[in-house]
């Protein structure tokens, strides 16, 4: 009976671990393709027939320095599947982050994918928060150029450039479309606006603050 149980657990085990992150690919590629009329349905993409695949499906062109001209002093560049369609079922992605000095990239989560970043110039300091069981400890450590960090998977974290000079880093994350949920963003301006009842009750302050903060526009660096 013990086997069985065990056996039990470790399937579900297993099952869980299976619906948590992307699906493994079935064949060597996936290509997305927009057009419903002429794919296979998996998993949010549509995929073209693997015969009329080409390079192109698995190119970016010029990864290059993002605009860093607003409130936030950052740019987030995707590459994810809807950059590259090729990365579909392939359960990868990057971005490319920069900041101009004092830049923030902001509190976010990225609900479906871990992130491993590596700095390749400037200097930054990140962290992230773990979640309510863990007592909400932050981690946080100041990187150099070659430092690499990383960031669980639907935890929210930060990165900040605390050098003199514009800063430039590299993300990979474990999710062809990892998703993200700025904070400030999804609480202070989502559409229609949250009750200020329940934030002012939330956060503890009065709800003219509340109602200050909702009015304000809240830039998505992205």
């Amino acid at each position: 009976m013990k086997v069985v149980y065990f056996l039990f657990a470790l399937l579900a085990l297993a099952s869980s671990i299976a619906f948590c992150y992307d699906p493994s690919p079935l064949q060597d590629f996936c290509v997305a393709i927009n057009d419903t009329r002429s794919g296979v349905f998996v998993n949010g993409k549509f995929c073209k027939d693997p015969k009329l695949a080409t390079a192109e499906d698995f190119f970016f062109p010029g990864l290059g320095p993002g605009n860093t001209l607003n409130p936030l002093g950052s740019k987030v560049t995707p590459v994810t599947v809807n950059e590259i369609l090729g990365l579909n079922t392939l359960g990868i992605s990057l971005a490319r982050i920069d900041f101009a000095p004092k830049g923030l990239n902001p509190p976010h989560t990225h609900p479906r994918g871990t992130e491993i970043l590596v700095v390749v110039e400037g200097t930054l300091y990140v962290g992230f928060v773990t979640s309510n069981q863990d007592n909400n400890r932050l981690f946080t450590k100041v990187l150099n150029k070659g430092d690499v960090f990383v960031f669980p998977i639907g935890l929210i974290h930060f990165q900040q450039n605390v050098g003199y000079g514009n800063a430039v880093a590299i993300a990979a994350l474990s999710s062809q479309n990892p998703g993200v949920i700025t904070i400030a963003n999804a609480v202070f301006g989502s559409y229609p606006p949250i009750s200020d009842e329940v934030l002012a009750k939330a956060f503890q302050v009065d709800k003219n603050l509340i109602d200050y903060l909702q009015k304000q526009f809240w830039s998505n660096n992205s």
